[in-house]
């Protein structure tokens, strides 16, 4: 079943993340995991793949109390373009309207598109096109307009 296949690749990616629950509801078949782990919850060390290491213009990225922070809302692949080799979705400094594109995640071989919450400026995309992201993983701030 291509299904359980998938769900197996799924679990497989998140042995090593610090996610602790994942609850995953489909047509006809509902999953809940939950990962014993030491402690309250598991850090990731600098050199995972998982973490992007900052370049030191960023400087850990902390947005300016004015930002607005666009979220992952899963676990998956960031992607800044429809396809490969196509221009982003938006880059910094763009304007973008509450609902446009920014990116897509994919998730379980899904593309999923993730909205702008705000209208406003790009002013900063904080992860690597084709990078893994965790849920709930800043992935851009944008200052409301």
């Amino acid at each position: 079943m291509a299904d359980i296949e998938k769900v197996r690749e799924l679990l497989k990616s998140l042995e090593n993340s610090s996610v602790e629950e994942l609850e995953l509801e489909t047509e006809g078949l509902k999953i809940k995991v939950k990962f014993k782990r030491e402690g309250a919850s598991v850090p990731i060390p600098s050199e995972s793949p998982l973490t992007p290491e900052p370049s030191p213009a960023e400087e850990k990225a902390q947005p300016e109390e004015n930002y607005y922070v666009v979220e992952s809302p899963m676990v998956g692949t960031f992607y800044r373009a429809p396809a490969p080799g196509a221009e982003p979705f938006v880059k910094e400094g763009d304007y973008v309207e509450k609902g446009q594109t920014l990116c897509i995640i994919e998730a379980l071989k899904v593309m999923n598109e993730i909205e702008s919450e705000v209208s406003g400026i790009v002013r900063k995309i904080l992860v690597e096109n084709g990078h893994p992201v965790e849920y709930g993983q800043p992935l851009f701030y944008i200052e409301p307009k």
